[in-house]
């Protein structure tokens, strides 16, 4: 049983309802949020080291059961350790070496009697358990199992639980600050169908009427990163040859009725993997290959099995893209999220800007890379779209998810874009964003940990910079006045932001005359040509007020 102090500290904890910071405060969190999203000494006293998942589906039931063999080191420091499981599906019981082992569930979270475990040496247990798992609304934006079927009534099956969690349908430490080395995945399906989860297809089981396949990844890999995909099949192979000569397999999991379909409309995904390659590193998971998989939601950055539902469609189903730039949302999206999100991963959910807004700016690199700078302002004038309601980065340590649009999406490749323009040195630049991901490649990162590298390298100072844009709702406004006199103007211009002190440069266009400026929150002046004045916002996510002459 939980001993009574633990039982005591919960209660406590259950009574914060609110967590700091000003602009959340009209939040309030439940002990299941904090229990979910918390880094206490149940969890931190263990690191994961290899998951080894076996379920077998029942489809007619639409019910799974299954065995988690959770491999992990143990400091010593807590009584109970905690694993995540929603309370909808039923543990029957934990195990380890023989043994059943004591546990009590408080919401979703166990807390397993620890006074057994090595601290010497790795530890091992069983979680055996079974139900049926909460179905996905409108995967992926909602989280769960999607059954459903193909056009001959062949079952289609796959999962969806960024956010929601992957305790949602496997027992594990749900939280994103530790991920296992590795980890292998069996799935029991019948035997007319096909079973597609991440890394390397180890061996296919034929057992009477159905048939296990075991599937292994052999990189640190996100919870809810963790797939299945399941369906008749057709499957193809490409290659993808690397700048430095490597081969990278491809490998295409369809229906077949797409077959021909997708063979012509996935031969973008080598061009898609050669821009990333060019701005970053090679693609990060190559000894576990590089996969779409159709699935029937529109799509997800599943590790090495990237879940693939556009419909072969350029754009975001037709409607996302400029019309003359020819190329699958999705694909280069989700690609993306493979260098950030599945190899740089956040620690907390409330820091997911980390996964999205360096994702949805690597769409404007890879229409930078093919079709060159110009095309990339007209791109981002597209993903100019946010509504500034809340701060990028969240409260910390509940798993917070319920961001009110999609700022960390588009406003934060927009804060990327200006980033790179206050920096004004594309060699900088393109070798900060670089050097950054290939320091932190396969580990899980704080934002603090960019903002630091960034600092670092440009030589800038960038406090107020990333606090005003990432901590703050509003982004800054340029205010601007002009006394004009017969001969020359008079430009005087200040920053209004919530962060004091805050400084960064703007441009503006008087005439055919380009002017670069660096303003703060005290007004200045300068002298500048007569004309029409335009106040540059291609490079800059900001807002501009003009000031009537006094």
């Amino acid at each position: 049983m939980i001993q009574k102090s633990f039982l005591v500290f919960i209660c406590i904890l259950s009574s914060l309802s609110l967590i700091t910071g000003q602009e959340f405060q009209y939040r309030q969190f439940t002990l299941a949020d904090s229990l979910r999203g918390s880094l206490r000494v149940e969890r931190t006293s263990t690191d994961i080291s290899f998951y080894d998942l076996d379920i077998t589906f029942n489809i007619e039931e639409k019910s799974i059961a299954g065995i988690n063999h959770i491999h992990f080191d143990f400091d010593g420091s807590s009584k109970t350790i905690q694993i995540d499981l929603f309370e909808n599906l039923e543990i029957t019981r934990i195990e380890s070496k023989g043994k059943t082992l004591a546990y009590e569930r408080i919401h979703n979270a166990i807390f397993i009697d620890a006074h057994t475990f090595s601290t010497e040496e790795s530890n091992t247990i069983a979680i055996h358990y079974g139900g049926k798992p909460i179905v996905a609304r409108h995967a992926p934006w909602d989280g769960g199992f999607v059954w459903s079927e193909d056009k001959t009534g062949s079952p289609w099956i796959a999962v969806a639980c960024e956010g929601f969690g992957a305790s949602s349908w496997w027992p594990n430490k749900d939280h994103l600050y530790d991920e296992p080395d590795s980890m292998r995945m069996q799935f029991t399906v019948p035997k007319e169908l096909y079973c597609v989860s991440n890394g390397n297809l180890l061996e296919a089981k034929p057992d009477g009427d159905k048939t296990s396949y075991i599937w292994q990844v052999n990189y640190p890999i996100n919870n809810y990163n963790v797939s299945f995909n399941i369906a008749k099949y057709a499957h193809f192979s490409d290659r993808y040859i690397s700048l430095d000569g490597d081969t990278l397999p491809l490998d295409y999991y369809v229906l077949p009725e797409n077959l021909e379909k997708a063979k012509k409309h996935f031969e973008q995904v080598s061009g898609v993997l050669e821009a990333f390659e060019f701005y970053f590193d090679k693609y990060p998971f190559w000894n576990d290959g590089y996969a779409l998989v159709e699935t029937p939601y529109l799509g997800m950055e599943h590790q090495s099995a990237i879940a693939y539902g556009n419909k072969y469609k350029r754009g975001y189903l037709g409607g996302m893209i400029p019309p003359e730039m020819n190329w699958d949302y999705i694909i280069v999206h989700e690609t993306g999220h493979e260098y950030f999100g599945n190899s740089i991963s956040a620690q907390d959910h409330a820091e997911m800007w980390i996964h999205e807004s360096f994702t949805t700016y690597m769409e404007a690199l890879y229409v930078e890379y093919h079709l060159g700078y110009p095309q990339v302002e007209r791109y981002l004038s597209f993903q100019r779209r946010h509504n500034n309601s809340e701060p990028i980065i969240g409260p910390l340590g509940v798993n917070y998810t319920e961001w009110n649009g999609s700022d960390m999406y588009y406003k934060g490749s927009w804060i990327l874009h200006t980033l790179r323009h206050v920096i004004n040195d594309d060699d900088v630049w393109f070798g900060l964003i670089k050097e950054f991901y290939n320091a932190y490649k396969f580990q899980n990162i704080e934002s603090a940990d960019f903002f630091n590298f960034a600092k670092s390298y440009s030589e800038l100072d960038l406090d107020n910079f990333f606090t005003q844009y990432l901590y703050r709702a509003d982004i800054p406004k340029l205010q601007y006045r002009v006394d004009r006199s017969a001969f020359r103007n008079t430009l005087y211009y200040r920053w209004e932001a919530d962060v004091k002190n805050f400084s960064m440069p703007f441009e503006l266009l008087v005439g055919d005359k380009k002017y670069r400026m660096q303003g703060n929150s005290t007004w200045q002046e300068a002298k500048i040509a007569r004309g029409d004045i335009e106040v540059l916002v291609n490079k800059f996510l900001i807002d501009v007020e003009e000031i009537e002459e006094e």
